[in-house]
């Protein structure tokens, strides 16, 4: 809590420190750059918020960003958020090497070149010249060029190694249709199958018994009985069928 105190304290002297040179007179306001007092004041406030975000060790950063969301101080709170995600390509803090104060527009823009461990940082504050309080900060590591193609070839690799998992994916999916359509007709055709009922038994040929029809059984009988040379009276008929016609033939 002691370097949110810190922090808390260097706004305060910032905001103090600033409303000088936002009284100043209107031909110093509409000046191409700043006079070296106010430029002076300048650099020296941004050094100081710099070297105190930064130095916030690196287990306390979540705490403190905590802090300044509760305060509604969304200028630290993207500050530290930004300096805790470059924490693992700079290292810790050594130094300021160098400031230079400007005015762009309505702001004043300091910016700073920060020694770290690993590599230097430009570093930008931003103060609003009415109020005289921090609208920005910004933190930007330098890396080599080995670095950068590295990052932008590392980059690439994943961008295209995600395309063509994609697609790889989509491929297989489009593969699997015809099993899919296999599984679904097949299906479908088991269902058919329960679906019909099951024939009937053809019914078997009922036999007409033409043995009642007296006038037919006489008229064979006496057939039979010429063709035969045989009496009428020792024949007799028990049954008479009709032969069908495919047994004619």
């Amino acid at each position: 809590m002691r370097k949110l105190k810190r922090i808390v304290a260097v706004l305060c002297v910032a905001a103090s420190l600033l409303a000088l040179p936002a009284c100043t007179s209107g031909v110093e306001e509409q000046g191409p750059s700043l006079d070296l007092n106010t430029s002076t004041q300048i650099s020296v406030v941004s050094e100081a918020l710099v070297s105190q975000i930064v130095s916030v060790p690196e287990e306390d950063v979540d705490q403190v960003i905590q802090a300044q969301e509760d305060a509604n101080n969304h200028v630290l709170v993207e500050a530290l958020t930004s300096w805790k995600n470059m924490i693992p390509d700079t290292g810790a803090f050594v130094s300021v090497e160098s400031s230079a104060a400007d005015r762009q527009d309505d702001e004043y823009v300091c910016d700073i070149v920060a020694q770290f461990e690993e590599r230097k940082v430009d570093c930008q504050v931003y103060f609003d010249m009415e109020t005289g309080e921090p609208t920005a900060i910004s933190f930007a590591p330098r890396y080599t060029t080995g670095e950068r193609m590295e990052r932008a070839g590392l980059n690439t690799l994943i961008g295209m190694g995600t395309v063509f998992c994609v697609l790889i994916f989509i491929s297989l999916i489009i593969y699997c249709f015809k099993f899919i359509n296999a599984w679904d007709a097949k299906l479908s055709g088991k269902a058919e199958t329960k679906e019909e009922p099951a024939a009937a038994p053809a019914p078997a040929p009922v036999q007409e018994n033409l043995a009642e029809d007296e006038e037919l059984v006489a008229v064979i009988t006496a057939a039979i009985a010429a063709s035969t040379g045989t009496p009428a009276d020792g024949l007799v008929v028990r049954s008479i069928r009709r032969v069908p016609r495919a047994r004619r033939n």
